[in-house]
């Protein structure tokens, strides 16, 4: 039997895998780079873990497609927040930049 914290620990490897392997794949089938992601979402439900913040945004939320910026992806700056447009589902998400204060 695996303990709790051995299993979450193996999930978020096995996200981080599925990632860079859409990544990879990306140029060859876009559509098994999609499916990746779906992947790496169902497996950090089941393990109710979050998706690390990089890769959060690679993808979209809309329609969970992997992003690429200049392929399926349009990033933009505007008013103190990155703005990703999925060019699949034509929807935007909407990032806050933070700054830093020394």
């Amino acid at each position: 039997m695996i303990s709790n914290n051995k299993y979450k620990l193996l999930a978020k490897e096995r996200i981080n895998i599925l990632f860079n392997q859409a990544n990879e794949i990306f140029n060859k089938d876009p559509k098994l780079a999609d499916r990746y992601v779906i992947l790496a979402r169902k497996i950090a439900m089941k393990a109710r873990i979050g998706i690390p913040k990089e890769l959060k945004r690679k993808f979209c939320k809309h329609c969970y497609s992997y992003l690429k910026p200049g392929f399926n992806c349009r990033v933009r700056t505007r008013d103190k927040k990155i703005i990703y447009y999925c060019m699949n589902c034509k929807k935007y998400t909407k990032i806050a930049i933070k700054r830093n204060i020394n």
